[in-house]
């Protein structure tokens, strides 16, 4: 168990940053979004929209962040799925997140 409530992934895998069978930590944000890239390897990045106010004009736009978060090898993931990422340490320039679930 790595301390969330999360469906622990069937595969096993020899992975050092992974969560469930590494010595990589998980803390603070948990996001949610869909999946746009798992051109990199062993790293896929995540889309996930917001609505954002504007007081000027009395109307909300969408904005979207996008994450790039580490893939386990436990976890198997396509274009467009669904996934659960969280924070971790910094393990290169731009991933500081995990894949921890794929809904």
């Amino acid at each position: 168990m790595i301390g969330i409530n999360v469906k622990e992934p069937e595969k096993e895998c020899t992975d050092v940053h992974c969560p469930f069978h590494g010595q990589l930590p998980v803390r603070g944000v948990m996001l949610t979004g869909k999946v746009v890239s798992t051109s990199m390897d062993k790293t896929v990045v995540m889309e996930k929209m917001r609505m954002h106010y504007l007081p000027k004009f009395e109307r909300y736009e969408k904005r979207t962040g996008r994450y790039s978060a580490h893939l386990p090898p436990c976890i198997e993931v396509q274009e467009g799925d669904e996934v659960t990422i969280m924070e971790c340490r910094p393990l290169s320039k731009t991933v500081s997140f995990v894949v921890v679930e794929k809904k």
